[in-house]
C-alpha cells in the first residue's frame, strides 16, 4: 500500500481554504491543472511510496512514539507558491520549528521501520493544491494566494494515510486518501 505521514488540517481551516481556492479556479487556465480535492487536503510530512503489509505495524509503533514525544502546536495556512511549474501550495506559518521536528521524526520512524522514504527532500512545509506540467505559469495564482492568512488552529495528532491513485485514466479523476491510523500528540 502507498503510504504517508501527515498531519491534517481540521475541517473549519479546510472550508476557508476552500473559498480561497475557488478563487483560484475563476483563473485563466485553471481547468489545465489537477487540482488536489478538499477531502485530501494534508502536509506531508514524510512520503514512503509502497509499503509491504508486513512493515505496517512496525511503521505504526515508531510512529506513535513519535507523536508522543512531540507536544500539540499552533499552525495556520498562509500565502501560497509553487514549485517550479510543477506543484502549487499555500505555506504553513505558526510554529513550523516543531512541524518540521515531527516530519523529522516521521521519516526516522520510516528509516527504523525498514521503510525508506521514497523522497528524502529538505523539508518544506506546505498544502498541494494544484499540480500542472512542468511549464505551468502559477505567478497569477500565487498573487490571490498572496492575500491568503487562515486561522490559526492545534495541531492534535500524528496520521498515516493510504493513497490510492487514480488507475482509470477519466479526466479530472483525483488521488483517494484514507487515514489508516491516527495518534495523539503529546501523550
Amino acid at each position: 500500500m502507498r503510504l504517508f505521514a501527515a498531519v491534517l488540517p481540521p475541517k473549519d481551516v479546510v472550508d476557508e481554504l476552500a473559498t480561497a481556492v475557488g478563487e483560484l479556479h475563476r483563473l485563466p487556465g485553471a481547468d489545465g491543472l489537477r487540482w488536489t480535492g478538499w477531502p485530501g487536503w494534508h502536509c506531508t510530512l514524510a512520503f514512503y511510496g509502497e509499503v509491504d503489509e508486513d512493515a505496517v505495524p512496525g511503521l505504526s509503533e515508531r510512529l506513535a512514539r513519535a507523536a508522543h514525544r512531540t507536544p500539540a502546536f499552533p499552525l495556520s495556512l498562509r500565502g501560497g507558491g509553487h514549485f517550479g511549474g510543477r506543484a502549487l501550495w499555500t505555506g504553513v506559518a505558526g510554529e513550523t520549528c516543531t512541524l518540521r521536528l515531527l516530519a523529522d521524526r516521521a521519516e526516522a520512524a520510516g528509516r527504523k521501520a525498514g521503510v525508506t522514504p521514497a523522497d528524502h527532500r529538505h523539508y518544506r512545509p506546505h498544502l498541494t493544491l494544484a499540480r500542472g506540467r512542468s511549464d505551468t505559469a502559477f505567478d497569477a495564482y500565487v498573487g490571490v494566494l498572496d492575500a491568503f492568512a487562515g486561522r490559526e488552529w492545534t495541531v492534535r495528532e500524528l496520521c498515516l494515510v493510504r493513497s490510492e491513485l487514480p488507475r482509470s485514466g477519466v479526466p479530472g479523476e483525483r488521488p483517494r486518501y484514507e487515514t489508516v491510523r491516527r495518534w495523539p500528540l503529546g501523550e
